[in-house]
């Protein structure tokens, strides 16, 4: 699984910058890391190795109609006038091409399983139900400048720490569960060549799933979404909220939070049984969550999970991009 294209799509969706953009060349070398709970982590964890552990560190490279993103192992070329994506396996010099047609059809069938398997999780003989995402919601949203002040990488940055609270109308979180998504930012004066790696994400977003999900695996994707049905909303608020934000990111790391309803904790305060399906706005979200430890902590903490938590850190940034950095190396073969 590719880890670090979750990590690059939530930056692209918090940090849309409102800064015009020049049209330089840039390259930037990054590091990502992304972790999940539950289900879906003990999934990924298992055959994430050591990048899941470590994280990955690449170098992005934009000019014009072409983005590259390349590490150790693995790179892909993005080629929005072709509508081609091209995933290369360094160790074997090899690549495979694939259309951005083809890739919305796996997009689709693989959220259509991934519904179908959360629904069997919950016990239940079909995909679950979107009744949850047909009750009206809020959002509430928190930005607050802390004031701390560090150097990260070599830019002089300050915190923003960004709180975005989905629940039931009428309710609060915690009575209606749902799902809270807090970012801490550490923002660098506007680097505008940076703006270039956004823009192409969003180019790249629209062109693909008319949505900003960018560079994140169908599968991954999918998977996610199905789990936790109201992540979708929260990135789209993120995006709006962070386009605000004056700065470039240098560190950004999301957390998301699944919260169980009051009538979830008191069900499950009498019954052990993790298998039962659980009533309320938050039983999707809370009950394919990892469930904390009977009779520890406070009510707080057995209500509230984080099932993802994404990391970027930009380490260097350059405006000097050639024409090998966005091609295929000489000498690979296509796999067909």
């Amino acid at each position: 699984m590719q880890r670090s294209r979750i990590a690059a799509a939530l930056g692209a969706a918090l940090f849309i910058l409102s800064t015009h953009s020049l049209g330089a060349d840039v390259r930037a070398d990054q590091k990502t890391h992304v972790e999940f709970g539950g289900m879906l982590g003990r999934v990924v964890n298992f055959f994430g190795g050591k990048a899941a552990k470590e994280g990955v560190v690449s170098t992005v490279a934009v000019k014009g109609d072409r983005k590259a993103t390349m590490n150790e192992q693995t790179g892909q070329i993005v080629d929005l006038a072709e509508e081609k994506v091209y995933d290369l396996d360094l160790r074997k010099k090899s690549y495979r091409v694939t259309t951005f047609a083809e890739l919305r059809r796996r997009m689709e069938e693989a959220q259509k399983k991934a519904e179908e398997d959360a629904g069997k999780q919950e016990g239940r003989d079909t995909a679950p139900s979107s009744g949850s995402n047909e009750k009206q919601m809020e959002v509430d949203v928190d930005i607050k400048n802390t004031g701390e002040r560090k150097t990260i990488n070599g830019f002089d940055t300050h915190q923003v720490i960004m709180t975005i609270t989905l629940r039931e109308k009428g309710k609060t979180v915690e009575q209606s569960g749902g799902m809270i998504t807090t970012t801490d930012v550490w923002l660098a004066p506007k680097i505008a060549a940076m703006k270039e790696i956004t823009d192409f994400e969003v180019r790249y977003a629209e062109k693909l799933y008319g949505g900003m999900f960018a560079g994140v695996s169908a599968e991954q994707l999918a998977a996610a979404m199905a789990l936790y049905p109201m992540m979708k909303q929260a990135l789209g608020r993120m995006t709006t909220e962070g386009a605000k934000l004056d700065g470039t990111a240098i560190m950004t790391t999301v957390t998301m939070d699944a919260v169980k309803s009051e009538e979830q904790v008191a069900q499950e305060a009498r019954t052990t049984d993790d298998s039962k399906p659980q009533p309320g706005l938050g039983g999707l979200l809370g009950g394919l969550a990892k469930k904390r430890a009977a009779g520890k902590g406070d009510e707080a903490s057995k209500a509230r999970t984080t099932f993802m938590t994404s990391t970027n850190e930009v380490l260097k940034v350059a405006t000097t991009v050639s024409e090998g950095d966005l091609a295929v190396p000489a000498g690979f073969k296509e796999n067909k």
